[in-house]
């Protein structure tokens, strides 16, 4: 299916039993409650899918289901994180024929790419496949930025047609609306950021704690869009403490730990990652237990698909 660049995507958590396989059965009760909020789009095998302790034959596997769950009511992107170029058009090659929507596109794992090298790495894999693209552009983690300067290189590939824009810099949203206009649909990708760069006119939030508070995501996103902004502002002030976990380098435990709270997963992550204990866990649990003991009550018509129409 094709995909329309606006509204909320989760990057979700991939779910592990307690024997260290794929947990479709919590995955699909996450899944649920996306769609229920509203979400548009989904992200598997993101930084915080865990992507890195994901064999091929487990990411496909998480495809499959996926695209069968949603059966078509959403997109279904596939994030690639590889270390050379081959492999990288290996898995999107795969991930077209299995039947993805897209695909979301680090630059090339483990390895300092030069300007250059970047480009002819992401442009070797556009011209491998007919998907759309999304670039995540993330130097703040992975070390390389792409610069306005590359994605004027990248104009030339009609398949990159959106930024997950994650550098931290807010101001960035409006240089690329005012270099590029329209050409590229812009993400947020840093949930603390996230208001900021929606007024800024980001079109999108690929979103992490939307995992474990799928409503409220939605909800300040398309109050934001609503020019609802005095609404938007009130949950996502009370939101922000739990926003502020995803960027936390063990946030895939950090968010995990909420999904519980909410009802809506499991703690169980892959080593090494291991469960988080002491104080730490005592300090997360108690951001996550203020939040839920003050949880707003959200505005008639914020979330949801039948309110997506009425805003």
């Amino acid at each position: 299916m094709g995909i329309q660049w606006k509204g909320v995507f989760p990057a979700v958590t991939t779910k592990f039993t307690a024997n260290d396989e794929l947990d479709f059965e919590t995955f699909d009760l996450n899944i649920s409650a996306q769609l229920e909020a509203g979400a548009e789009g989904i992200i598997l095998g993101g930084s915080l899918g865990e992507a890195s302790v994901l064999t091929d034959d487990e990411k496909y596997e998480l495809l499959v289901h996926t695209i069968n769950f949603v059966d078509g009511k959403v997109p279904v992107l596939l994030n690639i994180a590889e270390s050379t170029t081959k492999k990288a058009i290996e898995v999107a090659n795969r991930a077209e024929s299995l039947g993805a929507s897209g695909l979301m596109l680090l630059p090339p794992m483990r390895y300092n790419a030069a300007k250059e090298e970047t480009l002819a790495y992401f442009g070797a894999i556009a011209e491998s496949t007919k998907l759309p693209i999304m670039i995540y552009n993330n130097p703040v983690d992975y070390k390389i930025e792409v610069t306005l300067d590359m994605f004027e290189v990248l104009t030339k590939y009609d398949n990159i047609q959106a930024i997950k824009e994650s550098t931290r810099d807010v101001s960035n949203v409006t240089r690329l609306i005012n270099r590029f206009g329209d050409r590229f649909k812009i993400f947020t990708g840093v949930d603390p950021l996230a208001m900021e760069s929606i007024v800024m006119g980001a079109h999108g939030w690929v979103a992490g704690l939307v995992d474990a508070f799928p409503k409220e995501t939605v909800a300040i996103f398309r109050l934001i869009k609503a020019n609802r902004i005095t609404e938007a502002l009130t949950i996502y002030r009370w939101f922000l403490p739990v926003l502020e976990l995803d960027i936390h380098p063990k946030l895939v435990q950090y968010i995990k730990l909420a999904e519980v709270a909410t009802g809506l997963g499991t703690e169980t992550v892959r080593a090494p990652r291991l469960l988080i204990a002491g104080d730490e866990r005592a300090r997360v649990l108690k951001i996550i237990d203020d939040a839920l003991a003050n949880r707003p009550e959200l505005p008639v018509g914020s979330w949801g698909a039948l309110a997506h129409q009425e805003l």
